[in-house]
């Protein structure tokens, strides 16, 4: 499983989840909310005011997720104000990673590495 996250200033790292991790509230907090959104937000958006929007993963979510949001950033905008399946403002659902996968699937890989 991979996540990433891009705005028109930029992009996060792409965020390789471990093999047989399961991604939950938890996980999703220590992986890529804590080390990941906030230091993106210092370096991408220079403590500018940006919004962060997520799609409709459990872990995305849930009721500790979106209280952390809420606390953490300023910008966030919750599961109930986000307009679900909009191609326009879900580039990463919509095209971004059916270009990564045809990338990365263009040749044979004979592990996580390659």
């Amino acid at each position: 499983m991979v996540w990433a996250g891009i705005s028109a200033n930029g992009r996060t790292p792409l965020i390789f989840v471990p093999e047989g991790v399961k991604i939950n509230a938890a996980t999703y907090r220590q992986l890529i909310l804590e080390p990941v959104i906030k230091h993106s937000s210092r370096n991408i958006f220079r403590n500018q005011l940006f919004v962060f929007q997520q799609d409709g993963a459990p872990a995305h979510t849930a009721n500790i997720t979106q209280k952390w949001l809420h606390e953490n950033i300023s910008g966030f905008l919750s599961k109930e104000e986000w307009p679900p399946s909009s191609a326009d403002l879900n580039p990463m659902d919509f095209s971004i990673w059916a270009i990564l996968e045809a990338k990365a699937c263009a040749k044979s890989h004979n592990n996580l590495d390659s």
